[in-house]
């Protein structure tokens, strides 16, 4: 599984990294995790706000920082 997180440092961006990473080692998940900061980057990826996330290539939360329970959920649905 590849996550990538995408926000430039924001205080959610960095709970939303916090939280997948918590997930991620809880859950025992063979994860790659991928902060991406880059403005140009997250554009041409379609992320036009921050903090988001992706799995696998499929942008799953655009524009919040959500709880371990809501990413838990995302994680086992895949």
């Amino acid at each position: 599984m590849e996550i990538e997180i995408f926000g430039p440092g924001c205080r959610k961006c960095k709970r939303l990294e916090k939280n997948v990473k918590e997930v991620v080692e809880e859950l025992s998940l063979d994860a790659k995790i991928i902060k991406i900061d880059d403005i140009a980057e997250m554009a041409e990826k379609g992320v036009m706000s921050t903090p988001s996330l992706a799995v696998d290539g499929d942008l799953k939360i655009k524009g919040k920082s959500p709880s371990k329970d809501e990413i838990k959920k995302i994680f086992e649905e895949m």
